[in-house]
């Protein structure tokens, strides 16, 4: 995981993806708050658009995680 923030556009963005991985899809979760997921629809990041605004309000919500392969392979 990986978080950067912009504070000259004061956009914040958290990676869960691996670097290079791009988005296949976004979603507006709440105003300002965008989920990006890739072609599996795992989540890949969470973009916040005017972060300082926003953080401000208690910003809650929920994904559905698909588990990866190495998760669902027996021990």
């Amino acid at each position: 995981m990986k978080i950067e923030y912009d504070s000259v556009r004061d956009l914040l963005y958290i990676w869960f993806g691996l670097p290079g991985e791009r988005a296949a899809k976004t979603e507006t979760v709440v105003p300002g708050v965008h989920a990006d997921f890739d072609r599996q629809g795992r989540l890949l990041g969470i973009e916040v658009l005017d972060a300082s605004e926003v953080l401000r309000h208690r910003v809650q919500f929920e994904v559905m995680l698909t588990p990866s392969l190495a998760e669902m392979a027996p021990a």
